[in-house]
């Protein structure tokens, strides 16, 4: 067994080094997180049961990889060591016991708790106050020295304010925001450039240019959290204190750092994280808790390369590796054919994925993909699963392109894409069952006319025995016919005839939204029908007339005007009258006129008094936009009961919070809170 043993710790030591260069080194990793940290648990669970075959080079005893070439070496005075992974519940009650057995105490232990940002660890120093030298972690003990580009980035500050110490060493991480992100790629890929896979990579690549100028135009952010060396050592007795005291000088630190006491309020404070992770304007990939006295932190020491008082608490990967078996090209409501991967099943963002988006055939085109190749997934919370990139070195020989069908693979007509466009589109309109059943559940869905009972399954077997040709055709149906469905009995029928008997009486705004006009979405229904009062004056309006109700480009407009100059469309709204389906007039709103123009609202949480239809409704009446998530151009958070990562976001950026009773005061009073 020793030799077994001997044979496969070899094995792993020689992988993690591998993926330790291709990961801190180059930017390039081959494997995901996840495997990696699998690799290095299996390593220690081997060195523990076999202590005699522990050496001082394992990667177990040591951090990353060593110094990239190409920039100058910086010997690190204390260490950069990494941190203990924790995986579980278990994992951190593990920890908090060791903790508190190592310190001699019953009590519960005091936490400094803050997200773990998923970017580059960095090590910056000053001299008297002013920027000196930045360094990377390399090996823990060797970084490569970037001073010269992390000088680059706006938040790093070149001179600290108040008085600092001789030498201050500050460790942090430099991240690139996702909003910024997303801009970089899109720059790069419109010069043909390579982009980069994560925002993560971007960050590190960012940093390690060897022209500065380069890293001056990103849009970097240093987030710091600890210190290396200082001198005179005069430092706060807390970790949360020390947070404060690096602020003073100038640094950024992470606004959702909490205190938190006991491991159960260290899960509590992950979960919380978790919920808010997807919202945030960067990428976190876990908490790290802290024993928060700096005293009990010294006490407590370090092993091997990392330190006892500190766990960094992962989430679940968000990206994993699997292979593109296949792509098949779905048709949605308005003819737009999506090309969607058919993947080898993995695991990954909590849930096992099969499926993913390639959004069109740009993006086919951007990231070179093969069917057959080895791709990088990424799902985050409830985001619908894409593929991200293609693993070039895993290609097989004959990786099959990806070709758009030049026929609708629902209904056989022609496929054409417009000049400009990203997208391609079937050509069949009602004639094409995909696109007329996404439209029938489009105008059915609960924020059109909100048909109860009549969902996807029941419309897939109404089109597919041609029952509904048109939304008009659901006024038309009974009981009987119905009854003969699957599963759908006498009752249920009844029912759902009630329901469509029901949805009548409609609003004019949710009439707009389901007929499923191109590019008109709630915000831009309620516009619709404020500035023209009745659908009849909005079909009546030209291109031009559209365009002046507020926040309608001229493309939005040329689509509505499109919709109502096709005599089937208008057809349609007749036939709508004709079967009992009636609308009020809308009282005509000019956006001078109105008492809130200009305020931006995000409503999170549940509601009491009024739905979230409702008061988006009353809200943009008085001339308020409602959006769906925080920035810093948000004016208010509507928070209702059980607000989750929204809240925490708003307070997060200042942004003021009300809630539900002083909503329902800003719509009585007309004015905005506080007026």
């Amino acid at each position: 067994m020793n030799d077994e043993a001997q044979r496969r710790i070899a094995e792993l030591r020689t992988l993690i080094v591998h993926h330790d260069q291709r990961y801190h080194g180059l930017d390039e990793p081959e494997i995901p997180d996840a495997d990696y940290d699998a690799l290095v648990r299996e390593l220690r669970a081997l060195e523990a049961g076999h202590p005699e075959l522990v050496t001082a080079d394992s990667p177990t005893q040591r951090v990353g990889a060593r110094p990239a070439t190409g920039f100058g070496v910086v010997l690190h005075r204390v260490p950069m060591l990494s941190l203990g992974n924790g995986f579980s519940d278990d994992d951190v009650l593990d920890f908090d016991r060791r903790v508190r057995k190592l310190l001699g105490r019953d009590a519960p232990v005091e936490y400094a708790a803050e997200p773990k940002l998923d970017g580059l660890a960095i090590s910056v120093t000053y001299r008297d106050g002013r920027y000196a030298q930045a360094a990377t972690r390399g090996d823990g003990s060797r970084g490569e020295d970037v001073s010269a580009t992390v000088a680059q980035i706006r938040g790093v500050p070149k001179r600290l304010t108040g008085a600092a110490p001789a030498l201050l060493e500050v460790r942090g991480e430099i991240i690139l925001p996702l909003d910024g992100f997303q801009r970089l790629n899109e720059t790069m890929a419109a010069r043909g450039e390579k982009t980069f896979v994560n925002p993560r990579n971007a960050a590190a690549g960012s940093v390690r240019q060897l022209d500065p100028e380069v890293t001056r135009a990103r849009p970097l952010e240093l987030y710091v959290y600890g210190l290396g060396s200082v001198e005179p050592d005069a430092l706060p007795a807390r970790q949360s204190e020390l947070l404060e005291w690096l602020r003073a000088f100038g640094f950024t630190t992470n606004p959702l750092a909490a205190i938190v006491t006991g491991p159960e309020a260290c899960l509590d404070y992950y979960r919380r994280l978790g919920e808010a992770r997807a919202s945030l304007p960067y990428q976190i990939d876990g908490v790290v808790y802290k024993v928060n006295e700096r005293q009990a932190q010294e006490h407590l020491g370090f092993i091997a390369r990392e330190p006892r008082w500190a766990l960094a608490h992962k989430f679940p990967a968000e990206e994993a590796f699997t292979l593109l078996r296949d792509v098949e090209f779905q048709v949605g409501r308005t003819g737009v054919l999506t090309p969607v991967a058919r993947l080898e099943p993995v695991f990954v963002g909590g849930a096992t994925v099969s499926n993913a988006t390639l959004h069109n055939m740009d993006e086919v085109a951007r990231k070179d993909l093969r069917i057959g190749d080895t791709v990088v997934v990424r799902r985050a919370g409830d985001v619908i699963p894409e593929v991200v990139s293609v693993v070039i070195g895993r290609r097989p020989a004959g990786a099959g392109a990806i070709i758009l069908p030049v026929t609708c693979p629902s209904c056989g007509s022609p496929v054409v894409r417009e000049e400009g466009e990203a997208v391609a589109r079937c050509t069949g309109g009602f004639r094409c069952n995909a696109q007329r059943r996404e439209a029938l559940k489009h105008f059915a869905g609960r924020r059109a006319l909100d048909i109860d009972g009549l969902g996807d399954r029941l419309i897939d077997q109404l089109v597919e025995r041609d029952m509904v040709r048109s939304p008009a055709d659901f006024y038309t149906l009974e009981a009987g016919s119905l009854a003969g469905l699957d599963r759908m009995g006498e009752k249920s029928a009844q029912n759902l005839v009630d329901a469509i008997a029901a949805s009548r009486e409609t609003s004019l705004p949710r009439l707009l939204l389901g007929l499923g006009i191109r590019d008109v979405g709630e915000s831009t229904a309620l516009a619709l029908a404020q500035h023209f009062g009745d659908i009849d004056a909005l079909m009546a309006a030209d291109e031009a007339g559209i365009q002046e109700v507020p926040d309608v480009g001229p493309i939005v407009a040329a689509h509505v005007a499109r919709f109502f100059a096709d005599e089937g469309n208008r057809q349609l709204v007749e036939a709508l009258r004709e079967r009992g389906v009636r609308w009020p007039p809308v009282s005509i709103v000019r956006a001078t006129e109105a008492p809130l123009a200009g305020l931006v609202f995000v409503l999170t949480g549940t509601l009491s008094g009024l739905t979230r239809e409702q008061a988006t409704e009353a809200l943009t009446a008085l001339g308020a936009k409602v959006v769906g998530s925080v920035s810093k151009k948000t004016s208010y958070v509507v928070a209702g009961e059980e607000a989750g990562s929204k809240l925490d976001k708003a307070r997060a950026l200042g942004v003021p919070v009300i809630d539900e009773a002083t909503l329902v005061g800003v719509i009585a009073d007309r004015k905005p809170p506080g007026a």
